[in-house]
């Protein structure tokens, strides 16, 4: 019995995480980049940091009831991957766009200790729709830590703030 009930949990989080990328894809407000605002295929860039503290697994929750590992945490890695793969896109911005992370399939294949540099490169594959698409690889002294596929999307900042700002009132006047 437990297990239908976590198959059932599973697969609703499936359906609520795809509905909502859905929502958010739709609700971007991408702007359209004529050809010579494209960047070309196999242009890449990278983003390095050495871990500190601050950057561990064990520093994500102050919750003493949950324990992680001193070595350098997974959503790290994603922030690193994301900023590498916006440092690509950042010379075809209009002063008043940028671009933003929609999705991100990654693999944490390895551990990093505090103190210990990394970098992610991320490299231009192409566009999906409205979606640029990078391969992102992360090293340190010891070799590959991680692997992902990303996709950003071009957005006007202004507009996207305003979004969210009206997102959430609206969340919360229906509560009342």
């Amino acid at each position: 019995m437990q297990l239908g009930k976590s198959r059932n949990h599973q697969s609703r989080q499936t359906d609520k995480h795809e509905q909502m990328l859905r929502l958010f894809t739709r609700s971007i407000h991408t702007i359209k980049m004529s050809s010579s605002n494209t960047p070309p295929i196999g242009i890449s860039s990278s983003a390095s940091l050495q871990v500190s503290a601050a950057d561990l697994a064990s520093a994500i929750s102050a919750d003493a009831q949950d324990a992680f590992p001193a070595v350098f945490a997974t959503s790290r890695l994603v922030a690193l991957m994301e900023i590498a793969s916006a440092r690509v896109l950042q010379p075809y911005l209009k002063s008043s766009e940028l671009s933003v992370g929609v999705t991100i399939d990654v693999s944490h294949t390895a551990p990093t200790p505090q103190n210990a540099p990394v970098t992610a490169k991320a490299t231009y594959t192409g566009k999906e729709g409205k979606l640029f698409v990078f391969d992102v690889i992360a090293t340190d002294d010891g070799g590959e830590v991680g692997t992902a596929v990303h996709k950003r999307a071009i957005v006007d900042a202004q507009r996207l703030v305003a979004k969210a700002g009206k997102r959430i009132t609206e969340k919360h006047l229906e509560g009342l």
